[in-house]
């Protein structure tokens, strides 16, 4: 059974004041998770039961994406902006430096607030700001297509695509390394999720500008990268171990961007090695 979507009312210093949707469970040492853009948290739903048998797991919704309501008018989504406010989340939800797990998105801010010491650890599956020029346009050229794909296609169109191994490969294939194991739930809200982020448009212009280049000393930092991820290269990965030399660099056998769902099992391990 999926834990209850809870709300908490943050403001960081010198921030604008917003509110973050969570789900929790489970009891231990606490782990974050952290989505992609465009996503929500029910992404870690295949792996939030096994972390949940020995830790606290605590799933976020970004600012704007997902339950989470866009940030008040004229703020920025860049990361001097989110991070606070994730820090303050933190704080507002009694959490000490909680292993932090992002994917993609949610990869470079797990990345940055491992940098800002406010996280245990760092588990950051195939995170943004690691490609090149060309790679950036070609992957930022897909989240466009696939955003405008959500925004023409009518819900009962999504349902009845979803319905089929075919149409969850259309729908959801350009994360996905085997789109016909999410389920027609599951492809259904998240296209619902993606069509309706007010915070989609202004952090895919923010990230325009985003590379990661320093290091993340003294916190334990591993990089995950599926083989089949089609919208980061995983030649990023290995600019990303160059980057943090001291990160544990792990291929992810037959996962695409988002692995969650491609193989909860290994992505836990990974996980919990990290937090271990």
């Amino acid at each position: 059974m999926a834990a209850q979507v809870s709300f908490a009312h943050v403001r960081p210093d010198d921030g604008p004041p917003s509110t973050v949707a969570y789900e929790r469970k489970g009891a231990g040492e606490p782990i974050v998770l952290l989505h992609g853009i465009g996503h929500h948290l029910q992404a870690w739903r295949p792996v939030c039961d096994i972390l949940a048998a020995s830790h606290e797991v605590i799933a976020v919704d970004l600012p704007g994406f997902g339950a989470s309501p866009a940030l008040p008018g004229g703020s920025s989504y860049d990361l001097a902006t989110v991070v606070p406010l994730l820090t303050a989340a933190f704080t507002e939800l009694g959490l000490d430096r909680p292993h932090v797990v992002g994917n993609s998105l949610g990869g470079l801010l797990a990345l940055e607030l491992g940098r800002a010491k406010a996280a245990r650890s760092v588990t950051a599956l195939s995170p943004g700001g690691f490609w090149t020029p060309a790679e950036r346009r070609y992957a930022f050229g897909v989240l466009r297509g696939m955003y405008a794909g959500a925004q023409a296609l009518p819900e009962p169109v999504v349902e009845s695509l979803a319905r089929s191994v075919i149409g969850r490969a259309l729908l959801t294939g350009s994360i996905y390394a085997h789109p016909g194991r999410r389920s027609a739930e599951a492809v259904v809200a998240e296209t619902r999720a993606l069509r309706e982020a007010p915070g989609f448009a202004p952090t895919l212009a923010t990230g325009r500008a985003v590379r990661f280049t320093a290091d993340v000393p003294d916190v334990p930092v591993t990089i995950g990268w599926g083989s089949r991820d089609r919208l980061l290269l995983r030649r990023q990965g290995v600019r990303a171990k160059h980057t943090i030399p001291g990160a544990r660099l792990v291929r992810l056998p037959g996962c695409g961007h988002v692995p969650m769902n491609d193989d909860p099992a290994l992505v836990a391990r990974v996980i919990l090695d990290t937090v271990g």
